[in-house]
């Protein structure tokens, strides 16, 4: 009769033993969750976009002269109502590309989109000299925006929009008023929750201010 061999670790023939519970765990275990924290940051990653809206060299005085760095603005989106801005400055283009991108991130808001592709309705924001109005548009009209809205609009995931910049042509200041008016959308629901009624309600009585001339719905 064939006798059954133990069950043994393929390593060292040794038992396998069982590691309690609050122990340290070994080397091996220790880079498995390094590994599985990693993948789970490139997924991360994976699902955001990022656009350079604008870089430039900046000079700083020294006592020795003069030290030369790059600073780069950056938005990112999830393209599903996502969107931060950041920026960031270091030596090289990359590092301050890198800086900027962690920065957005570390910045994201969320706004709120009807239909997922275009705002609930018109907005007005402004920063320092910039003013910017951004209006919600019909299916089929596409982003009609210049310079960095129009890559907020896209990281955002914004189908249909019409924006205006008034003012300064500064990207900083554009950028920054452009999330100042996106931070005053509210969507239907919200403000049906906030005048305790229903949606319904606030969407009839917006259909019927559009209807009327020299109104907009807001």
């Amino acid at each position: 009769m064939r006798r059954a061999r133990p069950a043994c670790n393929s390593d060292d023939g040794q038992s396998r033993e069982r590691r309690p519970p609050g122990a340290v765990p070994g080397r091996t275990e220790r880079t498995r969750i390094v590994a599985r924290q990693d993948r789970g940051d490139q997924e991360r990653d994976s699902e955001f976009v990022d656009k350079l809206v604008h870089i430039n060299r900046v000079a700083k005085v020294v006592k020795g002269g003069r030290r030369f760095s790059f600073a780069a603005l950056v938005v990112v989106g999830d393209q599903r109502g996502r969107v931060g801005f950041g920026h960031g400055k270091a030596r090289e283009v990359p590092e301050a590309m890198r800086k900027a991108t962690e920065a957005a991130k570390r910045s994201l808001i969320r706004v709120p989109l009807r239909e997922g592709r275009t705002l609930h309705h018109d907005i007005e924001g402004r920063h320092g000299a910039g003013k910017v109005i951004l209006r919600a548009a019909a299916p089929g009209t596409g982003i009609i925006a210049g310079g960095p809205m129009r890559a907020v609009f896209e990281a955002l995931g914004v189908q249909d929009v019409v924006a205006k910049s008034l003012g300064t042509s500064n990207p900083y200041n554009m950028v920054r008023a452009t999330f100042a008016a996106l931070k005053r959308e509210v969507s239907p629901r919200y403000v049906a929750a906030k005048r305790s009624k229903k949606v319904s309600e606030i969407l009839a009585r917006r259909s019927d201010a559009s209807s009327e001339p020299g109104l907009t719905a807001e």
